[in-house]
């Protein structure tokens, strides 16, 4: 447990700190996280959980811990009229999400990174593709399908979607 802590608190508490915004909060979600990952040891009495089933819980638990405190807020002060949050909740689940994948991107290969961002976020062609990498158009397409298929894999471990 001890090199699971040494391993993996300074990554989380970095990420957790991005959540949250609070340095406080961002060691409690530490300190629960991996918690959780002693008991999930203890009780499959198995391998430690990886770092993206850590990164998971983490965010899992700034969520559970977010709709707590507004629950709390609401029961506690009925007479106050509901203030509109600064984001909505579909707005930090994007945000949750695009911080899950910009993790998951960095643990493809570069070049499989640098055909799915030209493709995906600047909307290129396979033509353009081939042309500024300097390959064939047929690379640029295996490479896709393959960044693709190593993607999903790579969400699928960190708790998002299903492996098909």
């Amino acid at each position: 447990m001890l090199q699971l802590y040494h391993h993996h608190a300074a990554p989380l508490r970095r990420y957790a700190f991005r959540l949250t915004n609070n340095r406080t909060r961002a060691e409690d979600v530490v300190q629960e996280t991996l918690l959780r990952a002693w008991r999930h040891m203890l009780s499959t009495e198995g391998e430690p959980p990886v770092g993206a089933w850590l990164f998971t819980v983490a965010r899992n638990i700034v969520i559970d811990g977010s709709r707590t405190a507004r629950f709390r807020f609401e029961i506690s002060s009925p007479e106050v009229p509901e203030l509109p949050d600064q984001l909505g909740a579909d707005e930090v689940n994007a945000a949750l999400d695009r911080m899950l994948l910009a993790e998951a991107l960095t643990q493809l290969p570069e070049s499989h990174r640098a055909v799915l961002s030209r493709s995906f976020y600047l909307g290129w062609t396979t033509r353009q593709i081939a042309d500024d990498l300097g390959v064939a158009e047929g690379t640029v397409k295996s490479r896709l399908h393959y960044a693709l298929r190593r993607l999903r894999l790579i969400l699928f471990e960190m708790g998002c979607g299903t492996s098909t």
